[in-house]
């Protein structure tokens, strides 16, 4: 049993509602030219294979089980007008006064940061071209600190694991500022769950965490700004239970905090990465200053890999053994598994084959015309994969370097493994200068 969608009924569909070509279909589902034609391509079949085991088990045709429900794919008949919805854009229930645009700010004066969690720079160095002076940078990853070292000789990198910069005082570590008077605290620390066990609530919940010791300095430090970014997922993390304590915490410190998740794809970064970004600014200088922090307006704007793919150096990368490099091959631009003939996909995808259809990243090769899915630690797992749009084989570091917005200046000088794993790890740097702007556009206010 197989089902394809049949492009001439698509054409009398798209004729009623006005839309001319396929790339005005493509903009208005917010899709690749490359996506649709993938879409509509006999070889893709829109119905999950599970669906399609089902209906072979009880000897039944799909149309059979199934029933039509009405779903608003967005296309809207009004009077026979075209409605166009523009590529990119999507409805945005944000209060747009959360916003600010930044590209034209400028600091008043050097400001400071410690930063704890730096991994490889790229939250650092973000913040520095966004106008902060670094007074320390803790990290417990011999390989980060090298590059750090490497790239920024006089930064005070602190390599030490958290627990001891909390257990022996940060102000041992730094030439520390008297408490409230540092600009900004920044750092991604992990998401992690927290015990509950004793239900003592606020701080006390979140021991045996890295969070713990971020909340302990920031509590000791009292800087005039925080600044915390984390994977997405912390939103809904142990059912929104983790971020909620978090953001207690943050208030019984003394802040008022601001959450949002943010597309690096609004600010020069050609990928798909999403961050949550927490902001705090302190209660006093809310009150007696009337201080309020807003996120960086977006950009407007969305790179592809054609827009910073260019000229880039060479680099060491990784390979694909030949098997699977057989299996690439035979997929486009743009394409995942679904491209492959079938009995390819099945003796590729292994189990996963049966599981529902949805791994889009599986065998996915992408396009010169799309963004970068989010980049992982290594540019070759088997469930998130990233090939190269012409060539079969993984980015190199370099490539990789430059989706996460690295200049090409900025060497990472370790294996190769552990290259990607210090990249995939790094927040975006034009993403970071874009909030570091905005933070940079609070502090300018104080007096």
């Amino acid at each position: 049993m197989y089902y394809s969608i049949s492009k001439e009924k698509v054409r009398l569909h798209m004729k009623k509602h006005g839309i001319a070509t396929q790339k005005e279909l493509a903009e208005q589902l917010g899709l690749s030219k490359n996506q649709l034609s993938m879409l509509l391509s006999h070889n893709y079949n829109p119905i999950k294979s599970n669906a399609l085991k089902l209906c072979e088990t009880l000897d039944v045709r799909f149309e059979d089980i199934a029933e039509q429900m009405e779903l608003n794919l967005g296309i809207e008949e009004q009077n026979s007008k075209k409605v166009i919805y523009k590529k990119g854009k999507k409805e945005n229930q944000d209060d747009g006064n959360d916003f600010v645009e930044v590209r034209n700010i400028k600091p008043n004066k050097k400001y400071k940061v410690l930063e704890l969690f730096a991994g490889a720079g790229g939250l650092g160095l973000g913040l520095e071209y966004a106008g902060f002076e670094s007074i320390g940078n803790v990290e417990i990853d011999k390989h980060a600190c090298n590059t750090l070292r490497k790239n920024r000789p006089n930064w005070n990198v602190i390599e030490e694991d958290i627990e001891e910069v909390t257990k022996n005082g940060i102000e041992h570590y730094i030439d520390a500022p008297d408490v409230g008077e540092l600009d900004l605290l920044s750092g991604g620390y992990p998401c992690q769950a927290f015990s509950y066990a004793g239900k003592k609530g606020g701080l006390q919940d979140a021991r045996g965490t890295m969070f713990f010791h971020y909340a302990k300095i920031l509590d000791k430090l009292k800087p005039k700004m925080f600044l915390a970014e984390n994977v997405k997922g912390l939103v809904n993390h142990d059912g929104g239970n983790t971020l909620k304590t978090m953001l207690d915490v943050f208030a019984d410190i003394g802040y008022t905090v601001k959450r949002k998740v943010l597309r690096a794809l609004d600010y020069d970064v050609a990928q798909k990465r999403e961050r949550i970004v927490i902001v705090g600014v302190r209660k006093d200088l809310v009150n007696k200053e009337g201080l309020e922090y807003l996120f960086p307006m977006p950009y407007g704007y969305e790179l592809t890999l054609k827009d910073i793919l260019k000229d880039v150096p060479e680099s060491e990368g990784t390979k694909y053994p030949e098997s699977k490099k057989k299996v690439l091959d035979l997929v486009p631009p743009g394409g995942y598994w679904r491209d492959l003939p079938d009995d390819i996909a099945r003796d590729y995808m292994g189990k996963s084959y049966y599981s529902g259809g949805g791994r889009t990243g599986m065998a996915r090769r992408l396009s010169w015309d799309e963004p970068s899915l989010t980049l992982t630690c290594s540019p070759a797992q088997k469930q998130t994969e990233r090939c190269h749009p012409d060539e079969t084989r993984p980015f190199t570091v370099r490539e990789y370097a430059r989706i996460q917005s690295f200049p090409d200046s900025w060497e990472f000088d370790c294996s190769t493994g552990n290259a990607y794993k210090q990249i995939g790890n790094a927040v975006p740097v034009n993403m970071a200068k874009a909030i570091g702007l905005s933070i940079v556009n609070t502090l300018n206010k104080l007096q």
